[in-house]
């Protein structure tokens, strides 16, 4: 067995074991085992019962989950997307007023063009086209966006009108655990104490019980019936009601959210050869495949999560990762409590706060910061689009805002300095693309 997983997954090529794969997939899954209960509550306010939402996310994850680890071979996770499912319920169900069944018909439809150019090997050049100033910027913002978020959990940093941000209440009991879970990880990795961000979580878990912060809901449940929402999908009323734009929308949303998270997570895992991504394509299509997937089962936009850094910063490199990533979203339709008691929301002063998990991601976003050394300082065309990349993405909490900016940048300025001819031209058309969405909204 061993040795078919080694020759399957290139295990030796890649400098890792099996246990190093099966630690490293699951602490992928336990950084973003939280989207299993946030997506129901989002999608469910769109009218969608919760419980077969759950289902659909986890089967869902699973498959796409899946098929990036075998056709790619990457530990890169997919899920539902957080930002997508917003959109998803909020704007085009609640403002736009449109039904759950026609919304999904419309991110069926986007899947469904994202499949078939991710088969045309269209965003594989994409990936490949993208300069290394970018590539190594979306990196850096990735780590950056995830640092963020990471303190947000914990809630050492909280919303500050004025000044954006600001320190939370350092004395709460929510934000000590969160503040005891960075300091043991970060010495469980100086220690180089294996599996450290996998034994942070748990240790920060397990020292949450007592303190009554972490919750023990009991091992299984019962799974819901996933009845309410399998091929629920109105293709024709998406069709006839003209939402063109809301998939292109969703469209531009996943490619782009999904092109970052690969260069991002490439480049800071050194994935990257000569500066293209390896089999893009493949993981551009198990994305894809997972979107229209999740559709039909009830859920919105599955997509690449950057959560993916902690389990590779754990030590994975391929995709053997990802098939435990998999499994634990399976194990986890009879066993979210367990789930839930790792990356339960806890309540405290307004906030919602995750602060067993946000350890992890803050170390991790410390870790991605070293991509900043390949960038040419030196060159104004490449290092303001690298930076305007690194600073939009935490300050908006997106990375498709990040690419934004960035692509139009290097555009305008490599033309300004009478470099127009260097730069590839899908990256004029993905800059068009972008100063259009700007101006459509």
């Amino acid at each position: 067995m061993k040795g078919w997983l080694d020759r399957t997954f290139r295990l030796a090529e890649n400098g890792t074991t099996v246990r190093r794969e099966l630690l490293g997939g699951a602490t992928t899954f336990m950084t973003m085992s939280y989207i299993i209960f946030v997506q129901p509550a989002v999608l469910g306010g769109a009218g969608m019962d919760r419980g077969a939402v759950m289902v659909a996310t986890c089967l869902a994850s699973a498959l796409a989950t899946l098929l990036t680890g075998l056709l790619a071979r990457y530990p890169i996770a997919q899920a539902p997307a957080m930002g997508h499912n917003i959109f998803f319920a909020v704007v085009v169900c609640g403002t736009m007023g449109y039904t759950w069944q026609v919304a999904l018909g419309a991110n069926f439809l986007s899947g469904l063009v994202f499949v078939v150019l991710a088969l045309a090997g269209v965003w594989g050049r994409m990936v490949a086209a993208v300069p290394d100033a970018l590539k190594y910027g979306i990196a850096v913002g990735i780590g950056l966006l995830i640092a963020l978020v990471g303190l947000e959990y914990g809630g050492i940093v909280v919303d500050s009108p004025g000044v954006l941000v600001s320190l939370g209440d350092l004395g709460s009991p929510p934000v000590l655990l969160a503040l005891f879970g960075l300091a043991l990880t970060a010495v469980l990795l100086v220690a180089k104490f294996p599996g450290a961000i996998l034994a942070g979580i748990l240790a920060t878990a397990a020292a949450g019980l007592p303190l009554g912060i972490v919750e023990f809901r009991g091992l299984v449940a019962p799974v819901p019936s996933l009845a309410p929402t399998f091929l629920k999908l109105d293709i024709a009323g998406a069709l006839g009601s003209g939402l063109v734009a809301v998939v292109f929308v969703f469209l531009l949303l996943d490619v782009f959210d999904a092109i970052g998270t690969l260069i991002g997570v490439g480049g800071s895992a050194g994935f990257l050869e000569k500066g293209r991504l390896p089999r893009a394509d493949k993981a551009m299509l198990a994305d894809a495949v997972g979107t229209v997937g999740g559709t039909l089962l009830g859920t919105s936009t599955v997509s690449s999560y950057i959560e993916s850094v902690t389990g590779i910063a754990q030590g994975a490199r391929t995709g053997l990762a990802n098939v435990a990533t998999s499994a634990l979203f399976l194990a986890a339709l009879f066993f979210s409590p367990l789930a839930e008691m790792i990356s339960g929301e806890v309540s405290h002063g307004g906030l919602t706060l995750r602060p067993v998990i946000a350890p992890a991601l803050i170390i991790v976003g410390s870790m991605m910061m070293k991509c900043v050394k390949f960038i040419d300082w030196d060159d104004l065309t490449e290092s303001i689009p690298a930076f305007l990349s690194i600073v939009v993405m935490p300050l908006t909490l997106s990375i498709t805002e990040g690419i934004s900016f960035g692509f139009i940048a290097y555009v305008l300025l490599k033309v300004a300095a009478g470099r127009g001819r260097r730069v590839h031209g899908l990256i004029y058309l993905v800059a068009g693309l972008f100063v259009l969405r700007y101006v459509l909204q």
